[in-house]
């Protein structure tokens, strides 16, 4: 169809005249030919920072696969594994290096010439505009210049005299480090986190910081990250969850170290009211030696049980407010009975394993006490004052979605819920009915509206509503199950009541035709896959991360130490390169620092879940989609000015 003239006087003004047009038209042209890049798929990182940046630096072992294809023939294993560890953590390594070395110009020489064949190596499947904004700041005209296609071979070529040049000026070392660091970049075309950064671990501000560092990533939102979202947003309900997670596994490293949460008026408050508790109920759900001393254990489990009262107080309230979210089953802190000790959940009364509530009275259990009132708002104002919470929020909420499709791939964190027949389920929310893609959209747009709409509107309070909803709601297709039993795990002792029974996608995902149904529902077709995380993969039962006859794949394969005796693996990635696709299991990482002294890498496993004989190349994906219709308007640009229907202008 021929463009509408509007939008072409718009386009004219990029591209005033035929020669701009043209040039244009040629270099999006010649893009089209080039190599896919390598995509990374990962999921469930739940703070385990170290073992995430090593994964990011080493590519997900896309950089040692480049090293082993270029010199192995030249190169003894231990080489290669001190070659790839200095690209991994150059400037730890070459301190190590250059105490041992015996003749340290021969080793930059010979680094720096395997690091241009690297570079170049990776830097071939880049436009040149791309590639140049990629170039480290301070080295770029150097680096340009080294990477440029001349012969390496000769001993006394152009490229000999510069390296020397730099070796004799002591600029060796940084070189090194700038071409590692950008191998690191090139390594990587795109990253996918298909949720959970938050949570378990303790540094998922610094996983945080390493992605928006990245020059493409997207995020498909977890649970765990929808309620440090809300919580940023000021949800009194989900800034009570996060408070209450970081205190039970005894990790409140993110909120204070991290992200500057003052947790004093918290301890204060529990040190007032809950200092004569002797129940161990709350106690920090971690091993014997990562509790420092005995007081800290007892000072963490009266704050844990402090925020855990506000927090079901408030989510009574909640629920209570959003009578539409069909949670009235969830209203049991009104039917607590303080002078027999029990309480009513779904019409049964069951004894109350704890019967210490300093700040529960009888005829009003579900309202805040003055001084809980007091703290909630204190929290809530240092939850929404800190400058690196609102930013990595706002990173969230830019660069995620409830789902994603990109070259045939369809990523979601949790579920699509279904009925019991495996059929879609149409959840009635805000009063009308939504299924499969339709719900994710919906809730995609109550997220956007929870960060983005006035304050104190009513878009505004029901977005960050549904946040909370998200997190714990039983059709919340990131949380996946019928009930969030937190109450019922701290305070009831029959198993019963404390099962969280999952929706009913988790019995037919391993069905080819539900997953078929599933894509169709997306526009997508038989080569398709279903990239999924959320639900650990016990591979050590003997459980298959592939499913569906492989047009679904679980990627949560035990990222964080917390899940890692049941998978029996340290996680999967999914890389998505030029051949198709790679399932990667991964092994535990022990640390940074045994992986520079011992150059021991993340050990791994691969198999390709489809392969291809021929490279793909842009043309054949979505970019390559894209970059086809820029063309094809430019190309009614360049006919407009040809035909006279448009004016060119000079520059």
């Amino acid at each position: 169809m021929p463009l509408d003239k509007k939008y072409l006087k718009l386009l004219s003004e990029k591209y005033p005249n035929k020669l701009s047009v043209s040039t244009k038209i040629v270099s999006l042209s010649s893009i089209l030919n080039l190599t896919k890049g390598a995509e990374i798929f990962i999921s469930d990182v739940h703070g385990e920072h170290e073992a995430f940046q090593h994964l990011m630096r080493n590519g997900s072992g896309v950089i040692k696969q480049k090293i082993e294809e270029l010199f192995t023939c030249e190169l003894s294993a231990n080489d290669l594994a001190q070659l790839a560890t200095l690209i991994y953590y150059p400037q730890e390594k070459l301190e190590l290096i250059k105490e041992n070395s015996e003749n340290l110009k021969a080793f930059y020489l010979k680094t720096i010439v395997r690091l241009i064949q690297l570079t170049r190596d990776f830097a071939s499947i880049y436009a040149s505009k791309k590639l140049k904004s990629l170039l480290p700041e301070g080295f770029n005209e150097i680096i340009t210049e080294l990477v440029a296609e001349r012969d390496l071979g000769d001993e006394n070529d152009y490229y000999e005299h510069l390296i020397n040049s730099i070796i004799e000026i002591d600029q060796a070392d940084e070189l090194i480090i700038q071409l590692s660091f950008f191998i690191q970049k090139l390594a990587i075309h795109k990253v996918h986190i298909i949720g959970d950064v938050y949570d378990r671990g303790p540094g998922a501000e610094i996983i945080m910081d390493e992605l928006m560092n990245h020059y493409s990533v997207d995020f498909q939102w977890g649970n765990h990250d929808i309620v440090w979202m809300g919580a940023a947003c000021g949800s009194e309900a989900c800034i009570a969850n996060v408070l209450r997670l970081s205190l039970r596994y005894a990790n409140t490293n993110t909120l204070e170290r991290g992200y500057g949460i003052n947790l004093l008026p918290l301890a204060s408050f529990a040190l007032e009211y809950y200092k004569n508790d002797k129940g161990i109920i709350f106690n920090p759900k971690v091993a014997p030696d990562e509790i420092h001393s005995s007081s800290e254990e007892w000072l963490n489990r009266l704050m844990h049980k402090a925020i855990s009262i506000i927090q079901f107080k408030l989510e009574h309230q909640l629920v209570k407010r959003r009578p539409e979210f069909g949670m009235n089953d969830r209203l049991f802190m009104s039917e607590i009975d303080l002078r027999n000790g029990k309480v009513k959940i779904e019409g049964k009364s069951y004894p109350l394993k704890d019967r210490y509530f300093p700040t529960l009275e009888n005829g009003n259990l579900t309202k805040l006490h003055p001084e809980e009132r007091f703290l909630m708002d204190q929290l809530v104002e240092s939850f929404q004052k800190s400058t690196k919470l609102q930013a990595h929020a706002k990173f969230l909420f830019e660069k995620g979605s409830m789902y994603k499709v990109t070259n045939k791939n369809l990523l979601y964190h949790g579920c699509i819920p279904l009925n019991s027949n495996g059929l879609l389920k149409a959840v009635r929310i805000d009063h009308r009915s939504y299924k499969g893609k339709a719900l994710m959209d919906y809730f995609d747009k109550q997220v956007q509206l929870a960060f983005a709409a006035r304050n104190e509107s009513e878009e505004k309070l029901k977005g960050v509503d549904i946040l909370w909803y998200l997190w714990a709601g039983p059709d919340s297709p990131i949380f996946g199950k019928h009930k969030m039993a937190t109450f019922e795990r701290y305070f009831i002792e029959d198993k019963s009541i404390q099962i969280e029974n999952k929706n009913y996608y988790y019995n037919y995902r391993d069905n080819a035709e539900t997953c078929k149904m599933i894509l169709e529902d997306f526009g997508l077709g038989s080569e398709a896959v279903i990239l999924n995380g959320h639900v650990p993969v016990s591979v050590k039962e003997g459980e298959s991360p592939i499913k569906g006859a492989g047009r679904l794949v679980v990627i949560d394969g035990g990222f964080s130490k917390a899940y890692q005796d049941q998978t029996g693996i340290a996680g999967f990635t999914l890389m998505h390169n030029c051949y198709g696709r790679q399932l990667i299991a991964h092994e535990t990482f022990e640390s940074q620092k045994i992986a520079i002294a011992d150059e021991k890498d993340i050990a791994y496993s691969e198999v390709f879940l489809d392969q291809s004989e021929s490279k793909q190349r842009i043309r054949d994906v979505d970019d390559g989609k894209n970059i086809k219709e820029r063309i094809a308007d430019l190309k009614e640009l360049l006919l407009a000015y040809r035909t006279g229907e448009l004016k060119e202008k000079t520059i």
